[in-house]
């Protein structure tokens, strides 16, 4: 299956999923448009990422700066 295929295939499941045919566009419930979520809010904290210090959870390591410590984890 080729990189086309492949997209034909995602919007053809799609369409069915929303109840529109493969030839026209699927409009997605108003639920499907993103609003800001405190979940994806981050702390300002004064940690690693902004030293190259040590991790705050894992003093161990160096601060890979991958924002763990500064969210609620998700």
């Amino acid at each position: 299956m080729n990189e086309q295929e492949l997209r034909e295939f995602v919007r053809t499941a799609i369409a069915r999923q929303f109840g529109a045919s493969a030839g026209e566009p699927a409009q997605l419930p108003s639920a499907a448009v993103w609003q800001p979520h405190a979940s994806h809010g981050m702390f300002g904290l004064p940690v690693g990422a902004d030293t190259d210090g040590p991790c705050l959870i894992e003093p161990a390591v160096r601060c890979d700066h991958c924002g763990y410590c500064r969210s609620y984890g998700h």
